[in-house]
């Protein structure tokens, strides 16, 4: 097996080990304990529940921490086709984990509120809910704003998957494709827009443009460039 198809299939792996603590950290945890506008609601879940709550959090750590080593490997796949590229994709990458590390310590707010140290016992336990709960509101309009380098990451790495030759090159496409949901969604979010049921579908539709790329790089690799003669 050569190396590029090897590294290929390596980040291929790399990346549905991503996605997948991604699923579990920030789709899967939040939606089971986060009760919109429920502040007591929301901290008795996480109380009842607090080691998965903990065990979430971790899962996104971990994911975090395998984007940059996304990040890494592709650059290492795409280093001679285009160096300057591929460190743009790296540095927005790592831009965007920097965020999330941040948001990841404003999701443990809900335990420091529950701890009931002296310093908060000017605090009502309904207070402390409601500042647990807003302190969550505050990391998912992180979370909205970082959907933005989620998306421009893609714009370099599409652009690598064209013209490296090493995939189909509507897959670079899709990328592109995908990188404008993501940051269309980011933009709409911030401003509050209610662009309606059939827009956000089609937002939805947009961000899978990124998937068919992963699963090209985990059965097939990538395609040996031929030599120069």
């Amino acid at each position: 097996m050569s190396s590029i198809k090897a590294t290929a299939r390596r980040t291929g792996l790399i990346y549905v080990l991503f996605a997948l603590l991604g699923i579990l950290g920030y789709v899967y945890v939040p939606n089971h304990f986060v009760v919109r506008d429920d502040a007591a609601a929301t901290a008795s879940k996480i109380a009842a529940h607090a080691t998965l709550y903990r065990m979430g959090i971790l899962a996104s750590l971990a994911g975090n921490l395998l984007f940059i080593l996304l990040a890494v490997t592709l650059y290492e796949l795409f280093r001679d086709v285009d160096r300057r590229k591929a460190r743009l994709l790296v540095a927005l990458v790592c831009v965007g984990v920097a965020g999330e590390i941040v948001n990841l310590a404003i999701r443990s707010a809900p335990f420091i509120f529950s701890s009931e140290p002296s310093y908060l016992a000017v605090f009502s336990k309904a207070q402390l809910d409601g500042l647990a709960l807003g302190y969550l509101r505050l990391g998912n309009f992180l979370s909205e704003l970082l959907t933005s380098f989620w998306g421009l990451w893609l714009f370099p790495f599409g652009f690598l998957t064209i013209k490296s030759g090493y995939f189909p090159k509507i897959l670079g496409y899709l990328q592109f494709v995908a990188g404008i949901g993501y940051v269309v969604g980011c933009v709409t979010n911030v401003l509050a827009l209610d662009v309606g049921p059939i827009t956000s579908a089609l937002l939805a539709a947009f961000v899978i443009g990124e998937f068919p790329i992963i699963l090209w790089m985990l059965v097939m690799g990538a395609k040996e460039p031929q030599p120069v003669s």
